[in-house]
């Protein structure tokens, strides 16, 4: 059974989310003549491009299911909505790593976390770390490379 959850996301997450599912379910009837074109190449037994249609058709149902299930329980929130001096799901904060290098992230969902473009999940250790945390709050987190420790400088909400 589908949890009901709900999935705190941005706006751009969830039109990429919607982009996807709209782009999935126009390859659908692509895939249902590609399906009739081997089909009409006799024997399915030997077919490669029968039996990679099929498979291509079952990856395609169950990403639209996912994807459909994602977009239900999505709820989205605009950063720039909201306010306080704590760490919460939208914040961009900056910190102090433990050469005083400055370091910013912005706190989103599982799956519009891109650490590479300074958006890191909720639900990672870094995320969980920092959620409730305020400005000049000190932060250990033990990831896979060992213990980093960081300073919260700034949060914004924007």
């Amino acid at each position: 059974m589908a949890s009901v959850e709900k999935l705190p996301m941005l706006a751009a997450g969830y039109e990429r989310l919607t982009a996807e599912l709209k782009a999935l379910r126009e390859e659908r009837p692509l895939i249902v003549d590609a399906i009739e074109e081997a089909r009409a190449h006799g024997d399915l037994s030997e077919n490669a491009e029968y039996h990679a249609a099929k498979e291509r058709q079952g990856q395609v149902e169950a990403s639209i299911g996912d994807l459909e299930d994602r977009v239900s329980r999505a709820q989205i929130i605009d950063p720039a909505t909201l306010s306080g001096d704590k760490i919460i799901f939208g914040a961009t904060v900056t910190l102090l790593d433990e050469d005083d290098k400055p370091v910013k992230y912005q706190i989103v969902g599982p799956y519009e976390a891109d650490a590479k473009q300074g958006m890191i999940s909720y639900a990672s250790p870094l995320g969980k770390a920092l959620i409730g945390r305020k400005v000049d709050e000190e932060v250990e987190v033990t990831v896979p490379s060992g213990d980093k420790f960081y300073l919260v400088k700034k949060v914004e909400f924007i």
